[in-house]
């Protein structure tokens, strides 16, 4: 049995030693790590964990279990102690998180280099390691943001973040409904439909292929802070101007991707087609716009995150009163900032959600590419 001492563990043991002998908070009172609640649990479960991290056992899931149930216990002792010592964290409580947040470094670490055996054990894999970072960010974020007292002005905590969000529900879903399912769905497949015909257009048309996308660059350097205004002042201040920005933002990616995706079969491909009397729109359609998937996708993607950020900033320029660049422009202005964190968030999930959907569209579609062959 080999015995191996990584950094991590090494640095967390000597963190948990300060926790146990370092108060937690600055104020008299504030005890130490044994003496608080459910302390002399959470500090033999980090020991383990701590043993578990450098000597190895015949079963491997053992040691990802103690691990786990180390770091997670010590998180869950710092969130129980953060009343009390929010603004005056000692050094023991600061101790304290740095075990945990090593620990779990190590056992991220150790689930990124695993390779499981069965499909069903690589996709639950694909999603622990990114969703064990996220949830670690929030703690360390809600961590030090208490700990610290850092003024909820300049940054709040998660959790009056979340408290803002439920109880902000109706406002949340009347600017995600102006914003998202008005403004950027309808700019979205406005601006792709129209990229990806024009697109079809320039590939039979060399000259215009040639003069379109220099302007497309051109166009894509705009800032959207010079757009936007122009779009108010053209189409009102209700969603059609967002609309309106957003298309300007999608149509060239999708001009672009769609020509160079066209371009993307072979001239040995092309000469088989015309060797079985293919005309232009049979080879179109049954050789290079199959194989123009892939780009056509890409450019489907990153019109997913142009517009989301086109209709938002858009907003800031003229809007009814209602919408997510609204809302965030008006709450900074009101210095609600945990008003704004929560629209952040929900324009974070819904973008993610929308690139997702487009994502699995893609790999149902382009499941024979070379990318996502297994």
């Amino acid at each position: 049995m080999t015995v191996r001492f990584p950094w991590q563990a090494i640095a967390a043991a000597v963190a948990l030693v300060a926790a146990l002998s370092l108060p937690t908070g600055d104020t008299p009172g504030a005890g130490a790590l044994a003496a608080g609640t459910g302390g002399a649990a959470t500090a033999l479960l980090l020991a383990l964990a701590i043993a578990a991290a450098c000597v190895p056992t015949p079963l491997p899931a053992v040691n990802g279990v103690l691990l786990f149930a180390g770091a997670h216990a010590g998180a869950a002792q710092a969130l129980a102690l953060l009343p009390a010592v929010a603004g005056d964290a000692g050094a023991g409580f600061w101790a304290l998180v740095l075990a945990a947040w090593l620990l779990a470094w190590l056992l991220a670490a150790r689930l990124a280099v695993l390779q499981p055996r069965t499909r069903s054990g690589a996709a639950a894999l694909k999603l622990a390691v990114p969703i064990l970072f996220g949830v670690w960010l929030l703690f360390m974020w809600e961590a030090v943001v208490r700990g610290a007292g850092v003024p909820p002005v300049l940054l709040p905590p998660p959790s009056a973040i979340w408290t803002k969000l439920i109880g902000s529900v109706p406002t949340l879903a009347a600017d995600f409904r102006q914003t998202f399912l008005k403004a950027v769905l309808a700019g979205f497949a406005i601006g792709s439909v129209a990229g990806f015909a024009v697109g079809i257009v320039a590939d039979r048309i060399p000259f215009l292929r040639r003069g379109l996308l220099p302007i497309g660059n051109l166009v894509s350097a705009l800032p959207i802070v010079g757009i936007a205004p122009i779009m108010v002042m053209w189409f009102g201040f209700d969603w059609p101007s967002k609309a309106a920005v957003v298309v300007v933002m999608t149509f060239f990616p999708m001009l672009v991707n769609t020509v160079a995706g066209l371009a993307a079969t072979d001239r040995v491909e092309r000469d088989l087609m015309r060797t079985y009397a293919a005309g232009y729109w049979q080879t179109l359609i049954k050789l290079r716009l199959p194989a123009a998937l892939p780009f056509l996708f890409n450019g489907l993607k990153i019109n997913s995150t142009l517009a989301l950020i086109g209709a938002i900033v858009a907003e800031f320029f003229g809007t009814p009163i209602v919408g997510m660049g609204f809302r965030i422009s008006t709450e900074v202005g009101r210095l609600a900032i945990d008003m704004v964190w929560a629209e952040i968030a929900v324009a974070a999930l819904a973008g993610s959600a929308f690139y997702g959907a487009i994502a699995l569209i893609e790999r149902a579609s382009t499941f024979w590419h070379p990318s996502f062959r297994t």
